[in-house]
């Protein structure tokens, strides 16, 4: 998937379009929730050299929210990788050019719901 579907589909799916929240960089782009402003997903530009590579090509990466249930169920063989730059206990990094598009179309959905929040009971 290339960064413009990955933009695309977080717009047609969700309704959210890509924010832009750091001074200077225009690359990283957030994705969050409408109503609680949560982030479900981060693209940014990372090196393949950060991910154990022998290479210094630079790719698009998207950061997603995981339950830690599901840790463990992904691996490099699939383009999901520790996550980049972010809690790597919450957080994967999925490598846009090595990722199956319907894998990383779940693990967008998962992390959406994963961050979505409780909805508040009423007594």
């Amino acid at each position: 998937m290339t960064r413009q579907d990955f933009l695309a589909h977080c717009l047609d799916t969700y309704g959210t379009a890509a924010d832009y929240p750091f001074d200077e960089d225009f690359e990283t782009a957030v994705f969050r929730h409408t109503n609680n402003r949560k982030w479900y997903a981060v693209m940014m530009r990372v090196s393949r050299r950060k991910f154990g590579f022998d290479s210094d090509e630079v790719i698009d990466v998207v950061n997603l929210n995981l339950p830690v249930e599901m840790f463990g169920s992904f691996g490099a063989a699939d383009g999901v990788y520790p996550a980049y730059h972010m809690n790597k206990v919450h957080w994967i990094s999925v490598l846009l050019p090595d990722v199956e598009e319907n894998l990383l179309a779940f693990l967008v959905g998962v992390s959406y719901e994963a961050t979505r929040g409780k909805k508040k009971r009423l007594n």
